[in-house]
C-alpha cells in the first residue's frame, strides 16, 4: 500500500492508542478546509484569516474535542467562480469535513448550492445575507455578520449620537457592498435621515479621483463600505482632494480594518467606524489573542483575523459538545446552533438561520503606543442579523441590494 501523507498520520494514531483505525474515528484527524484569499485586493485580509486559525490550531497542539485537525487551504483569489473550483478540490482531493470560509459574500452565493450538494458543514466568514435569511443553507453557521449586521447600529449611532442628517454611501460594487450600504440606508433613513448619494466603484479600480470630484459636500457624512486595502486606498485620496474637514467619513466593518490601518497615518485619526470586534477588545481570550499576534505578525489583528480565530473557537465548542464526532453531521448542525461560547470578539450564540446574535462596537481610530488602534466608544449588545425588526416582518422585504430599499432622497 503506498503510503500518503493522510495516510501517515493515520498510521501515527493507531499506533499511538492501539486501536484499529476501521473501529474507531476518534484515531482518524478531523479535515478542516479554509477557504480564504491570498491575491488580489482582498489578500492582506484573507491571509491573516490564515494566520489567525493557525495561531488557533498551534495554542490548542493541533488538537480539538481528542482528535488532530489536518488543514488544506484553499485560495479563490477573490473570485466566486474560482472559490467553486477550489471548494471542489478541497472537497473531492483533499476530502475536508468542514469548511471555515469562504471570505467573500459573492464567493459564498457561488457556492451555495454546491455546500448544499455536498451536505458539507461550514463556519461562514462570508456576510452573504439570504444564506441566513430568506433562503437558509442548512448546512451553513456564521459566526461573524451579515453584511448588514454592523450597518444597522452605526446607521442608528451616526443618526442619535453624530447628530448627522444627509449622509452620501460608497462601496465595493460586490454583494457585500451593496447589502451594506442598503442596511445603512435603511436604518438611517427609517430614523428620519438622508441619502442623499450612492456610488459603488468597482472592486478593483485603480483610482477613485473620479467619485472624488462627483462627491456631494453638501451631506454631513460618508459611510465607506470598502472591502480589504480599498478603504486604504480611497481615504488617502480623499484627504489628497483636502475633502476630510468637509464631508466626516465613518466606517463600516472591514474599511479601517487593523489589517489596513497599520499602513495609514494621521489621516485615519477620529474616523468612527462599527464592527463586531477590535483589538482593543478588554476580555482574556482577546488579550490572549491580540497579544500572541501582535508578537508573531509585528501588527493588531481585524476583522479577518478574529474571524477565523472565532470560528474555530465554534468549531471547538461544537466538537466538545458531540464528543469530537464530526462524522454526524446532523448532531453537529443541532449542536452548532445551540451553543453559546466566550470568543475574542465577545460571547456568541446563534439564531433559528444559523447567524450569530453578538455584540457589535461602535469603535474610533486613534493612537497608542505608536500605533493606530480602533478604540471601542459604544456597545451594541446582542445584536441579531434582524436588528430590531421582527424576523417574520424583515423577511416579507427583498434581500438588501443596491435597488433595495429604494433610494427616495438622492440629489444630483
Amino acid at each position: 500500500m503506498r503510503f500518503t501523507r493522510r495516510r501517515f498520520v493515520q498510521a501515527v494514531g493507531l499506533s499511538l492508542t492501539g486501536l484499529p483505525f476501521h473501529s474507531s474515528a476518534q484515531a482518524s484527524p478531523i479535515r478542516l478546509g479554509l477557504m480564504t484569499v491570498k491575491t488580489g485586493p482582498l489578500a492582506s485580509g484573507g491571509i491573516d484569516m490564515e494566520r489567525a486559525l493557525n495561531q488557533y490550531l498551534k495554542e490548542r497542539n493541533g488538537t480539538m474535542a481528542g482528535r488532530k485537525i489536518e488543514l488544506s487551504v484553499g485560495d479563490s483569489a477573490g473570485v466566486p467562480a474560482q472559490a467553486r473550483t477550489r471548494l471542489q478540490d478541497l472537497v473531492e482531493r483533499e476530502k475536508i469535513q468542514i469548511m471555515i470560509g469562504p471570505l467573500a459574500t459573492g464567493e459564498a452565493l457561488a457556492v451555495d448550492d454546491y455546500i448544499r450538494q455536498q451536505q458539507l458543514l461550514t463556519l461562514s466568514v462570508a456576510a452573504a445575507e439570504d444564506m441566513t435569511q430568506r433562503n437558509p443553507n442548512p448546512w451553513f453557521t456564521r459566526g461573524t455578520s451579515t453584511s448588514s449586521q454592523c450597518a444597522h447600529p452605526l446607521a442608528d449611532y451616526c443618526y442619535k449620537t453624530l447628530g448627522m442628517r444627509r449622509m452620501v454611501v460608497i462601496a465595493d460594487d460586490i454583494p457585500y457592498g451593496h447589502e451594506m450600504c442598503a442596511g445603512f440606508q435603511r436604518v438611517f433613513e427609517e430614523l428620519g435621515g438622508k441619502i442623499v448619494q450612492k456610488t459603488f466603484p468597482p472592486l478593483t479600480v485603480p483610482d477613485y479621483g473620479s467619485y472624488l470630484a462627483q462627491l456631494n459636500t453638501k451631506a454631513d457624512g460618508i459611510f465607506l463600505g470598502f472591502a480589504g486595502s480599498n478603504g486604504f486606498r480611497y481615504l488617502r485620496q480623499f484627504n489628497e482632494y483636502g475633502l476630510r474637514g468637509k464631508v466626516t467619513p465613518v466606517g463600516g466593518m472591514t474599511a479601517l480594518d487593523e489589517a489596513v490601518l497599520r499602513n495609514m497615518g494621521d489621516e485615519a485619526l477620529g474616523i468612527v467606524t462599527s464592527c463586531w470586534y477590535s483589538a482593543e477588545l478588554d476580555n482574556p481570550i482577546n488579550r490572549k489573542f491580540a497579544a500572541e499576534f501582535r508578537k508573531e505578525w509585528k501588527y493588531d489583528p481585524g476583522f479577518y483575523a478574529a474571524a477565523t480565530y472565532t470560528e474555530a473557537a465554534v468549531l471547538e465548542a461544537t466538537l466538545n459538545a458531540i464528543g469530537g464526532r464530526i462524522e454526524d453531521k446532523q448532531a453537529f448542525m443541532k449542536a452548532v446552533r445551540s451553543i453559546k461560547v466566550d470568543t475574542c470578539r465577545g460571547p456568541v450564540r446563534f439564531d433559528s438561520y444559523g447567524n450569530v446574535v453578538g455584540n457589535v462596537y461602535i469603535r474610533k481610530v486613534e493612537r497608542k503606543d505608536g500605533r493606530l488602534v480602533n478604540s471601542v466608544i459604544h456597545t451594541y449588545p446582542d445584536v441579531s442579523q434582524f436588528w430590531t425588526y421582527k424576523p417574520e416582518e424583515f423577511l416579507k422585504n427583498p434581500v438588501y441590494s443596491r435597488d433595495f430599499p429604494p433610494a427616495k432622497n438622492l440629489e444630483q
